[in-house]
């Protein structure tokens, strides 16, 4: 059973499975890619609720229950006393769900600008041109602007649903709850943001070896169409490098990157 469970959130291509690479070689921690615990969670939820014909049947004290129990099945082959991270992008739309089922755990939101993250997709697109992708509906778009609608929608794309989930959680009540690190921050200085995540986490300090990180999802990159998408390097280090994105694009986004104004944070989010 594990002694204890944390979330990793925020926006894709900004960290999040570099980050879990990083943790997961301390031995007590279990940290992976995106898992499905919150689409399970999000599945039996309606079951209890609402219009269902069992709902009568449930109380709170009932699915508060229920969904702890997902969780821990979920995780039940993890040793006893490990810590968990688990992995969602739209956990930040449910922190008043994760604020009622364990209160003392922190949700740990990667975030990158938006324009930067753009670039990232295209990148990994053009690296697999002979592939259509799942993040994109199996669809080429007829061009870069196309492809960034897509991504861009609040609804459902990649990086527009995580940036609404995220900015949900931001302005919350539960805003305190959010640990925020930012990519460049993680990738410059490595040891100083994992040392504060530790701290944020009351966790006692591991050793971390920056220049030996290892990762990758083979299968799962294989099976959306986009192979490499979650390799990380084996060295933590920033790399500088040009846009490969026309420059009106990042011009749009600019404005959106809310965490990077401090006069933005009024609810009290920890920036590491």
């Amino acid at each position: 059973m594990v002694s204890d469970i944390h979330f990793i959130s925020g926006l894709p291509r900004s960290g999040s499975t570099l980050l879990c690479a990083i943790l997961k070689q301390n031995p007590r921690f279990e940290a992976s890619m995106t898992s499905p615990v919150v689409s399970l969670i999000g599945s039996i939820m309606p079951k209890m609720t609402g219009g269902s014909e069992f709902a009568v049947f449930f109380n709170d004290d009932r699915r508060r229950v229920i969904l702890r129990s997902v969780v821990k099945a979920y995780y039940a082959d993890v040793a006893a006393g490990k810590v968990v991270f688990d992995t969602n992008r739209t956990w930040t739309g449910r922190t008043a769900l994760l604020h009622e089922l364990y209160p003392k755990a922190r949700i740990i939101c990667c975030v990158r600008e938006v324009g930067w993250i753009i670039d990232s997709m295209e990148r990994m697109l053009r690296k697999n041109p002979l592939q259509l992708s799942r993040i994109l509906n199996y669809q080429p778009g007829s061009s870069i602007y196309a492809r960034t609608e897509m991504l861009m929608n609040s609804e459902n794309g990649l990086i527009g649903l995580a940036w609404s989930c995220l900015r949900e959680a931001w302005f919350s009540e539960h805003a305190k709850k959010l640990l925020i690190i930012s990519y460049d921050k993680l990738v410059r200085e490595p040891q100083a943001t994992i040392e504060r995540l530790y701290e944020e986490l009351h966790e006692p300090f591991f050793k971390h070896e920056f220049d030996n990180v290892s990762y990758e999802e083979q299968d799962y990159d294989a099976a959306i169409g986009m192979p490499g998408l979650h390799k990380v390097r084996q060295k933590v280090e920033y790399r500088k490098q040009e846009p490969g994105i026309p420059p009106d694009i990042f011009a749009k986004y600019t404005d959106i990157n809310f965490w990077m104004k401090p006069e933005m944070n009024r609810r009290g989010a920890v920036i590491l």
